[in-house]
């Protein structure tokens, strides 16, 4: 563990307040990864990350405890990454804090999030009221799981995409797993997810993307990060013209991560799927 992570709540014992504090909140430098990565300054891809949480609470100006759920959009182009327990430490500090209305709470949060992680965030409530319209979706186009396969890698290998582009076969295809797992970079605890790969250009091999997708099972890195190496590996060996990542991640601690990563979509819907 570096310094850096070393300031971070993550994996250690923990002081919960229910009191508004927007100093809870922890950012991480989104550069420190890219530079690994290997990605310039000026991004292949534009994007958002979506966080769905499940978990906030406030009280009404007289006292009457209220619920909500939230959908957060953090543009892939901000400067930060907000860390996730900080996130879930902010939300709780709402708990014994009264505000006038749903707005009230709405622009707060869109701007203290705003601030840390440095560009404006897109933040919606959605009432107790609302929860019923909130309906499960699957991920679109063909899933790649039941290839039979024999796998014993399970180490990060970009080098199992090498090769596998047929530039004889030009096709436009979209292929989603449910079988990424990863772990937290600083706790090493299990992350799971499913994944979309939309693209357009020479035909890649599924056989070939699932190794892939599977040698995650053991790599250290947060989600937003996983997301943008898969499109980077992808794109290196594949080269298609268009390109679409997007992972969907199961809940921890009443939070979900979703990043979204393309070269030529603009919109991406909130697909809550049956496991988040």
């Amino acid at each position: 563990m570096n310094e850096f992570e070393a300031n971070l709540p993550l994996g250690k014992a923990t002081i919960y307040t229910s009191e508004y504090d927007p100093g809870l909140l922890c950012t991480i430098p989104r550069k420190l990864k890219r530079d690994e990565i290997g990605l310039p300054d000026e991004l292949p891809f534009h994007g958002v990350d979506i966080w769905n949480a499940y978990e906030i609470s406030w009280l009404t100006s007289r006292g009457k405890p209220v619920v909500a759920m939230g959908e957060l959009r953090v543009p892939c182009e901000s400067p930060h990454l907000i860390e996730s327990k900080s996130l879930k430490l902010y939300l709780n500090a709402f708990n014994q804090t009264r505000f006038d209305d749903f707005e009230s709470v709405r622009a707060l949060l869109s701007r203290d999030l705003g601030g840390a992680a440095g560009a404006p965030v897109d933040v919606r409530l959605i009432s107790a009221a609302a929860f019923a319209a909130e309906s499960l979706s699957t991920l679109p186009g063909h899933c790649i799981d039941d290839l039979d396969l024999a796998i014993d890698n399970y180490s990060l290998d970009p080098g199992l995409l090498e090769g596998a582009a047929d530039p004889q076969q030009q096709v436009a295809e979209t292929l989603h797993s449910h079988l990424l797992k990863s772990n937290c970079l600083v706790t090493n605890q299990p992350d799971w997810g499913s994944v979309l790969i939309r693209y357009q250009g020479a035909k890649i091999d599924q056989e070939a993307v699932l190794r892939y997708l599977i040698s995650f099972r053991q790599h250290n890195e947060f989600h937003e990060q996983c997301v943008e190496r898969i499109y980077c590996d992808v794109m290196r060996f594949c080269q298609p013209q268009k390109l679409t990542v997007y992972a969907r991640y199961t809940r921890r601690g009443g939070l979900d991560i979703n990043p979204f990563r393309s070269n030529f979509e603009y919109e991406v819907k909130n697909l809550r799927l049956a496991r988040q």
